[in-house]
């Protein structure tokens, strides 16, 4: 029996009410040791979060398995021990196991941090157990995001989405706009590129006759490392054929709203973007989200006329001086997208506090997205952003294939200025193309940022089992 599981079973019990007569077996870590006398021992055992009074009492010890005082003291705080007595709450009404025998299970060699916790990040992250160990707080935040998870795979499921596995390991490293991490196959001596987004074979699979896919995984990519922003880290994306970027737009404001509905009962958070310290802002993700046009807002910000098409030398020239004027880091290579990303990221979304939409993205920032039916020059693309931090990236999808070479032969253009993060081209997925690809939609969302969000915290590593890299 589990912690918990005694504790939902028993806490029903009145102050000084015990079952001498019901025997149960559970086990957890040492987290307090008191002595009230010789006869008398008060344990703290914990597991998952849950706590539990180990009352020890020499009168209700089996001799059987050893002297009383010698079994105690060998106990020290941080041992995992097993016991068999049974349940009962003590004359103050807590809730408590009286053991008839104990056992050490495994012993712990090191001297614990004191009872006020693990404060020291730098110790948190490298060794995580110790955090986890330490910090319920730490526990609660990891127990979150698998409930994310598993709502976000029930929300899908539930809809006529079929859940897939696509490759880790591609001979291309395409699918998002991010510098990939590089392996090698020895048995076919062949470099491989470990995943940055799992888009392009996702949109085979719809290309081969799914309608609705969806997959939950592991990305990569080598890139900077900040409090948003890991190595490694878990996405969902989903694909949706004969749906567009309004359709995602609307369901993407359905799964937010039923996730925060569902964890805490309304749908009105409290974040902190700042830090624990610093004054908090409510977020409300009731629907309908804020939607603004990028190029429309980009324009009143910066108060000056951008004309189709977006990547002409002459709005280049207008981006130049905007970096300038505002004295931001100039991007490398200057490339078209990578201004316009730097503007929008100053102008537009480091003012966004409540859930918002950008939408309609210039052509040349979104190379696999569908062109927009009736504005010049955009994309059906959108990007939900929260408190400065995107969280969504979607569109309707590029279904042309020759249209798509295109696209690829542009971003190339950039990889050759010095772009790594420009996508490089591939023939397979065009090719695929070629076979039909229905009008379809994608979507993708950052699992651990969304917990961070949602949790109130600032850290993603905080979601992270096993940090490798700290």
């Amino acid at each position: 029996m589990s912690l918990k599981e005694y504790v939902d079973k028993y806490e029903h019990l009145e102050a000084g009410e015990h079952l001498e007569n019901e025997l149960v077996s559970i086990a957890g870590r040492v987290s307090r040791i008191a002595s009230s006398s010789s006869k008398l021992r008060f344990l703290d055992i914990k597991s998952e979060g849950t706590k539990l009074q180990v009352f020890a009492n020499f009168a209700n010890h089996d001799p059987s398995t050893g002297d009383f005082n010698d079994t105690y003291n060998n106990i020290k705080r941080g041992d995992i021990i097993g016991l068999t007595g049974f349940p009962g709450k003590s004359k103050r009404g807590e809730l408590s196991v009286f053991p008839k025998s104990v056992k050490i299970l495994s012993p712990c060699l090191h001297m614990l941090p004191d009872k006020f916790g693990l404060k020291d990040n730098d110790v948190r992250f490298r060794q995580r157990y110790l955090d986890l160990m330490m910090n319920d707080d730490s526990l609660k935040v990891m127990k979150l995001r698998s409930r994310i998870i598993d709502y976000l795979r029930k929300f899908l499921t539930s809809r006529g989405f079929f859940e897939v596995e696509t490759p880790m390991l591609k001979t291309t490293s395409t699918g998002a706009s991010a510098k990939p991490f590089i392996t090698h196959h020895n048995e076919l001596d062949l470099d491989l590129f470990m995943r940055i987004a799992p888009e392009l074979p996702l949109k085979l699979i719809i290309i081969g006759g799914f309608e609705k896919v969806f997959e939950i995984g592991k990305c990569f990519r080598n890139e900077g490392i900040d409090p948003t922003h890991n190595p490694e880290f878990t996405s969902c994306e989903f694909y949706w054929a004969y749906a567009d970027y309004h359709d995602l737009m609307k369901l993407t404001e359905e799964l937010l709203s039923s996730l925060v509905f569902e964890l805490f009962g309304k749908y009105e958070i409290t974040y902190h973007p700042d830090g624990p310290e610093a004054e908090g802002v409510i977020i409300d993700f009731t629907p309908p989200f804020q939607r603004v046009s990028m190029v429309e807002e980009l324009e009143n910000k910066m108060k000056m006329k951008l004309s189709p098409p977006y990547d002409s030398q002459e709005n280049v020239e207008k981006y130049l001086t905007a970096i300038k004027e505002a004295g931001l880091d100039m991007p490398k290579p200057p490339v078209p997208a990578k201004l316009i990303d730097q503007l929008v990221g100053h102008y537009i979304e480091d003012q966004i506090v409540k859930p918002t939409f950008i939408v309609d993205f210039p052509q040349c920032t979104s190379p696999l997205s569908k062109w927009h039916r009736s504005k010049e020059n955009v994309c059906e693309r959108f990007e939900l952003f929260i408190c400065g931090k995107e969280l969504i990236n979607s569109y309707t999808e590029l279904n042309d294939p020759i249209t798509q070479r295109e696209c690829f032969k542009q971003q190339q253009k950039a990889k050759d200025l010095g772009d790594d993060e420009a996508q490089p081209p591939d023939e397979a997925f065009c090719t695929a193309l070629e076979y039909g690809l229905p009008p379809t939609a994608g979507w993708g969302i950052g699992i651990d940022r969304l917990a961070m969000f949602l949790s109130d915290k600032n850290n993603i590593k905080v979601f992270i089992g096993v940090i490798i890299i700290v």
